[in-house]
């Protein structure tokens, strides 16, 4: 039986390769300025907007991302103040979205078992509008974290430099929000908006045990996700498990893997940076 015959099945290979290739293109920045958790909150977020888009009967991934995108505002609006009560604010934002969007789906007569798909992924929830919808966002989120992946990678490692150089940092702040938003959106389906945060980050954090550049992590984040999505969304046709849950913990062994690798090939950088002191401070010895 060939996965391919089916067209659910086709639409879900193509949702998760978008998922594969956007969820690390902007998770790099959140791991680079310490925010690995923030597509969770954007996740509880969005579930409101997924509600509203059940009740309203109007596309959930369009209005999700309405409401993730006024939601991811906020929070930046928020953590730009830097005050003591911001942690409880964000908290108050992340989980009333959650309860929200259980209260929606219920005062509209629906069922919360409707929002499962969204929340935990479910590769026969993913419909042709869905697809279209998660290409135009993916497009979105590619263009500004590969076209502006300078001025991003400037805020992200310091953000006084990058206003002192005459960079937009609050622009851009609220540029790298709303795209975590979108991405939230685009891995709903596949991943689930309570899985999504592990998407951003773990693929990340993988290629981090073999990369030191930015660029190179970035293209090999983006490897590593497109496989674990891909593999794992057609391990959920041939033994019936859970999408989100089975690339997640795809994820988490390849990162258990690189870890180990990792080690012997630090500690053969170490020695060769040894070597190569030595050698300069014997030469500076001879002249």
């Amino acid at each position: 039986m060939d996965i391919l015959d089916y067209a659910f099945m086709q639409r879900a290979l193509i949702a998760a390769a978008l998922v594969g290739v956007t969820a690390p293109a902007i998770g790099t920045y959140l791991v680079q300025r310490r925010q690995a958790l923030m597509g969770d909150g954007l996740g509880h977020v969005a579930m409101t907007g997924v509600a509203l888009g059940f009740v309203l009967q109007s596309s959930p991934v369009w209005m999700a991302t309405l409401v993730a995108v006024l939601g991811a505002v906020g929070m930046e609006l928020i953590r730009a103040r830097g005050r003591t009560s911001g942690d409880v604010a964000l908290a108050m934002l992340f989980y009333g979205g959650l309860a929200g969007g259980v209260m929606i789906i219920n005062l509209g007569g629906g069922q919360t078992a409707s929002l499962l798909g969204s929340m935990f992924g479910s590769i026969t929830t993913v419909a042709a509008e869905d697809v279209t919808a998660m290409a135009i966002l993916a497009a979105f989120v590619l263009a500004v974290a590969i076209g502006l992946r300078r001025q991003l990678f400037a805020v992200c490692q310091d953000e006084e430099f990058a206003r002192v150089t005459g960079l937009p940092v609050r622009a851009l702040n609220l540029l790298i929000a709303v795209t975590a938003a979108v991405t939230v959106t685009v891995a709903m389906r596949i991943v689930g908006l309570l899985l999504v945060s592990a998407m951003l980050v773990i693929p990340v954090a993988a290629a981090q045990r073999l990369t030191r550049s930015f660029a190179t992590t970035l293209g090999l984040a983006m490897a590593i996700s497109v496989t674990v999505s891909l593999t794992g969304t057609a391990a959920t046709y041939y033994i019936n498990v859970p999408s989100g849950a089975t690339i997640v913990l795809l994820a988490i062994g390849v990162f258990m893997v690189l870890t180990a690798l990792s080690a012997p090939l630090a500690r053969r950088r170490a020695r060769a940076a040894q070597t190569a002191e030595e050698v300069c401070t014997r030469d500076d010895v001879k002249v």
